[in-house]
C-alpha cells in the first residue's frame, strides 16, 4: 500500500509583466518550485510583456510537500536575469480546489524574508526547578538552509528569543547543513503565554543579516508534553506589512491540479482488472457494455485522463490493440458520415491520440527530428544582397516550404520499418474495419484518411507546430520559424486529407505547393499500405525483435568529473562523454555511434541527487551513488546543460533504480574535499548524510515504466465519480432495483457485467476505508517527524 501525490502544472501565458530591459521590453521565462527545490524551467519567450508558453508537466511528489511557487524571470545575456514576480500556492489552496487552480493570478514581489527554506532540527524540554520550571531548548543541526552569500552558500547561527531574552549560537561558515548542538536555558513563570521563538540568520561582516526562517514554539503544548524533539520546518516571516503591489506587476494563467491516490496492493485490483479485460476480449461479439457505458459516463472534460489510464492499463495487459480496436467498432456504428468520422474528441479518438505519445513517440522523433532541426537552423538572407520584390519572396517561402514538405514525406516513407509493430498492427485494424463499414469505389480513400486522421492531424502535425511540447526542441519557435512550422503543419493536413478539393478551396496560399502535395498524397498512400500490410506472424517477430533491443530510458550528452593528482597538486574537471541509460546499467561512450562502457550497473544505485553549486563552481550537476563489485560505496558525479536536463536525468534515474534494495535514505549534498565534507563540515567520509533523498520527486515523461496499480486506481476513482449513473443504468437493465443492491444470486434477471462491475467498486470502496492510509496525512506547518 503507498500513498502517492502527483501535480499537474500548466503555465498557460503572462500579460501586462514589466519592461526589464532598456528596448522597454523584456525576455521572460519561469522558473517552478516545489517547497523551493527549482524542478521546472519554462523555455523564454523574447522580446515581449504578454508571452505565451503552453508547456506541461507532470511532477510525482511526496504526500507531504507544502507549497509550490511560479517565479516569472528576464533573461540577460551579460549580467544576472531579473526577478520580476512570484505567484505561490500552497498545497491547501490547490486541494481546496477540487478539479485543480485553473486562472489568473496576479505576481507579488519577491521578499528575501519570504524566500526562506529547509529545516532546523530541536530538543525541547521542561525541567522542574527549585523554584520554577526550566525550559531547555537545544539546537542540533539545520539542513538546506537557503543560500544568502555570492558563493552559494551561508553563515548561519541561530538566535533564541523568550519573554525579552535572547541567545545565539556560534556562526558556522559557509555551510547551508550546519551543525550546532548547543543547549539553551530559560526560566518558564506559572502562566505565561509567550512563545519560544527560534530564528535562524545568516550573518554578514559589512552588510545587515540576512533572515533564513523561524520556528515559533507553543510552550503551553510543551508544558504538557514535557519533551519533544525534531525536524522544523522554518517558516518566513510574516510580521512585516505587505506592499500593495499586486496587478502591477503582470499576471500569469496556470492551471494545477493536485491527485493524492492511495495504492492498494495489485490482488486488490485484480477483480477490476479481469472484468474490464473480458470485456475488451468478446469485443463486439459478445454482451459486453462495460466500455460503451464508461464513454457514455465520461464528461467531456475528463475524456482524455480517462483514456489514458485505460489505455495504459490494456497496454500493460497486452490488449491496448484489442480495446482500440473494439473502441473503433463502436464509433463506426454509430458514424453515418465520412467527413464526421473520427473528428469529434470521443474516447476513440483521446485514447488513440494518448497511445501513439506512449507507444510512438520515439518513432516521431526520428521521423521528424531531422526535419524539425533543419527548420529552425534555417538562416534568412543576409542584408548585403539586394532587397527581394514581394514576388521573389513569396517564390523562395514556397521554394522552402517546398522542400521541407518533400523531405518530410520522403521520411516518412521510409519510415515502415521503424513504426512500432503494436502500431502498425492498429492500424491495420482501423484500415479494415473502415474499409468494411464503408465500402465501393466511392470511398476508397476514407480507410486511409481513417489513419491519417490520426498518425498526421493528430500526431505529426500538433508535434510539428510545438516542438518544444513534444521534445523535439528545447526552446520555442521565434515568430518566423513559427510561421514556417504553421505553414509546413497545415500542408501535412491536406496530404492527409488527400488533398480533397474543399480542403485546397479554405488554403489559397496552397496554390503554389500543388505539385507536391499531389505527388505526397501518392506517396502517403503508398506508406499507409505498406504500414498496414503486417500479419499476426510478422508482428509477433518484431516485438521480439524490439523487446531483445532493450531501447535506452535516457540518453544524451553530459559532463563527468575528473580527478588529476594528489595532494595541494590535485585539480578537477569535467570532461564531456554520451551517457545512455537502459534497465540494465548506466554507460558511457566517447560519441553516440562509439561502442559503450558500463559506468553503474542499475542494480548498484544507492540515490540519485543534486549537488550544491560551491562544490564545483558550477550548476546543474548531480551525483550518483552507487556500489562497486566489492560492495564498496562510490559516487560519480555528472554535470547538465540546464536545470530541465538535470531533473530529467534524476528522474529517470530514480524510476530505474525505484525497487533496488539498500536505497539511502540520507546523503550529502556536497563534497568530500581534504578532510571534510563541503556541506557540513563533517569529518566522517562514510558517515550519515546531512540531508534527505528525494527519491519520490519525479516528473513524468511519455516513456515512463507502466504502473498498473496506479491505472487501476485511477480507473477505481473515475467510476467511483459516475457510480450513480451506473446505478440508474443498472436499475434500467434490471427492472427497478434499489440502488447499492447488487443481486447476490441468479434471479429474474441474471448477474451481468454491470452488476459485477458494482460489486466489484463495492468492494474496492471497503478496501480502502478499512485501510490505515486512507488520505494523505495533513502535516503540521512547523513539526516534521524526525528523519534518520
Amino acid at each position: 500500500m503507498a500513498k502517492r501525490s502527483s501535480l499537474y502544472i500548466r503555465i498557460v501565458e503572462g500579460k501586462n509583466l514589466p519592461a526589464k530591459d532598456i528596448t522597454g521590453s523584456s525576455d521572460p521565462y519561469c522558473i517552478v518550485k516545489v517547497d523551493n527545490e527549482p524542478i521546472i524551467r519554462t523555455a523564454t519567450v523574447w522580446k515581449t510583456l504578454c508571452p505565451f508558453w503552453g508547456e506541461e508537466y507532470q511532477v510525482h511528489l511526496p504526500p507531504t510537500f507544502h507549497a509550490v511557487a511560479f517565479y516569472v524571470m528576464d533573461e540577460d545575456a551579460l549580467s544576472r536575469d531579473d526577478v520580476i514576480g512570484k505567484v505561490c500556492l500552497t498545497r491547501d489552496t490547490i486541494a481546496s480546489h477540487p478539479k485543480g487552480f485553473s486562472g489568473w493570478a496576479h505576481l507579488t514581489e519577491v521578499d528575501p524574508d519570504e524566500e526562506v527554506q529547509g529545516e532546523i532540527h530541536l530538543r525541547l524540554e521542561v525541567w522542574p526547578g527549585a523554584r520554577a520550571c526550566r525550559l531547555r531548548c537545544s539546537v542540533l543541526e539545520a539542513r538546506d538552509l537557503a543560500p544568502k552569500d555570492r558563493n552559494g552558500t551561508s553563515d548561519p547561527f541561530v538566535r533564541v528569543r523568550y519573554k525579552g531574552r535572547t541567545r545565539e549560537t556560534s556562526i558556522v561558515k559557509k555551510s547551508c547543513y550546519p551543525r550546532w548542538n548547543e543547549t539553551f536555558e530559560f526560566e518558564l513563570q506559572e502562566g505565561a503565554m509567550e512563545a519560544l521563538c527560534v530564528e535562524a540568520w545568516d550573518w554578514d561582516l559589512v552588510s545587515r543579516n540576512d533572515f533564513l526562517g523561524k520556528v515559533v514554539i507553543d510552550v503551553q503544548r510543551l508544558r504538557v508534553v514535557q519533551q519533544e524533539e525534531g525536524w522544523f520546518r522554518l517558516q518566513p516571516d510574516q510580521s512585516k506589512s505587505r506592499r500593495h503591489d499586486e496587478g502591477n506587476l503582470g499576471s500569469l494563467q496556470l492551471e494545477v491540479r493536485l491527485r493524492d491516490e492511495t495504492v492498494l496492493p495489485s490482488s486488490y485490483y485484480q477483480p477490476l482488472v479481469h472484468l474490464l479485460c473480458h470485456e475488451v476480449k468478446l469485443g463486439m461479439q459478445g454482451p459486453g457494455q462495460l466500455i460503451p457505458l464508461i464513454e457514455e459516463t465520461t464528461s467531456t472534460e475528463c475524456r482524455q485522463d480517462v483514456a489514458t489510464n485505460l489505455l495504459k492499463l490494456f497496454l500493460g495487459q497486452g490488449l491496448a490493440k484489442d480495446f482500440l480496436d473494439l473502441l473503433f467498432q463502436l464509433e463506426l456504428s454509430r458514424t453515418s458520415e465520412t467527413n464526421t468520422l473520427f473528428r469529434s474528441n470521443s474516447l476513440a479518438s483521446k485514447s488513440v491520440e494518448s497511445f501513439l505519445k506512449v507507444a510512438g513517440m520515439q518513432y516521431l522523433h526520428g521521423v521528424l527530428g531531422p526535419i524539425i532541426n533543419k527548420v529552425f537552423e534555417e538562416k534568412k538572407c543576409s542584408g548585403l544582397h539586394r532587397p527581394q520584390t514581394e514576388a521573389e519572396v513569396l517564390e523562395q517561402s514556397a521554394q522552402t516550404l517546398r522542400a521541407h514538405l518533400g523531405a518530410l514525406l520522403s521520411a516518412l516513407s521510409r519510415s515502415v520499418r521503424a513504426c512500432p509493430a503494436v502500431v502498425r498492427a492498429t492500424f491495420r485494424q482501423l484500415f479494415r474495419r473502415v474499409r468494411e463499414r464503408f465500402p465501393g469505389a466511392q470511398h476508397e480513400n476514407v480507410p486511409f484518411i481513417a489513419v491519417t486522421s490520426f498518425l498526421c492531424l493528430r500526431f505529426f502535425s500538433p508535434a510539428i507546430m510545438s516542438p518544444k511540447l513534444f521534445h523535439l526542441r528545447e526552446r520555442h519557435a521565434d515568430a518566423r520559424t513559427s510561421r514556417t512550422l504553421l505553414l509546413l503543419a497545415k500542408a501535412v493536413q491536406n496530404v492527409g486529407n488527400m488533398d480533397t478539393p474543399a480542403s485546397r478551396a479554405k488554403e489559397a496560399w496552397m496554390e503554389p505547393l500543388q505539385p507536391t502535395v499531389h505527388q505526397g498524397v501518392a506517396q502517403l498512400k503508398d506508406f499507409i499500405t505498406k504500414l498496414v500490410d503486417i500479419e499476426e506472424k510478422d508482428e509477433l517477430d518484431l516485438q521480439r525483435t524490439l523487446s531483445l533491443q532493450a531501447p535506452p530510458v535516457k540518453e544524451g550528452p553530459l559532463f563527468i568529473h575528473r580527478t588529476k593528482g594528489k595532494g595541494p597538486l590535485m585539480s578537477s574537471s569535467f570532461k564531456k562523454l554520451y551517457f545512455s541509460l537502459t534497465t540494465e546499467a548506466l554507460s558511457f561512450a566517447k560519441t553516440p555511434s562509439s561502442k559503450k562502457s558500463a559506468l553503474i550497473k542499475l542494480a548498484n544505485i544507492r540515490a540519485a541527487e543534486k549537488v550544491e553549486e560551491k562544490s564545483f563552481g558550477g550548476s546543474h550537476v548531480m551525483q550518483v551513488i552507487y556500489t562497486d563489485d566489492a560492495g564498496r560505496p562510490q559516487t560519480a558525479y555528472l554535470q547538465c546543460k540546464c536545470v530541465n536536463e538535470l531533473n530529467q536525468w534524476l528522474s529517470a534515474l530514480r524510476k530505474v533504480s525505484i525497487n533496488n534494495t539498500g536505497l539511502l535514505g540520507s546523503y550529502h549534498p556536497g563534497v568530500f574535499r581534504g578532510d571534510k565534507w563541503s556541506c557540513c563540515h563533517q569529518k566522517e567520509k562514510t558517515g550519515q548524510g546531512c540531508d534527505k533523498t528525494r527519491s519520490r520527486v519525479t516528473l513524468q515523461e511519455w516513456n515512463d515504466p507502466l504502473d498498473h496499480d496506479l491505472e487501476a486506481q485511477l480507473i477505481y476513482r473515475h467510476l467511483l465519480g459516475v457510480e450513480a449513473m451506473l446505478w440508474e443504468r443498472h436499475r434500467e437493465l434490471s427492472g427497478g432495483a434499489e440502488a447499492g443492491t447488487v443481486p447476490t444470486s441468479p434471479g429474474k434477471v441474471p448477474e451481468d457485467s454491470l452488476a459485477r462491475l458494482l460489486r466489484v467498486l463495492q468492494d474496492l470502496r471497503e478496501a480502502h476505508s478499512s485501510s490505515p492510509a486512507g488520505s494523505p496525512p495533513s502535516e503540521p506547518n512547523c513539526l516534521l517527524e524526525l528523519q534518520t
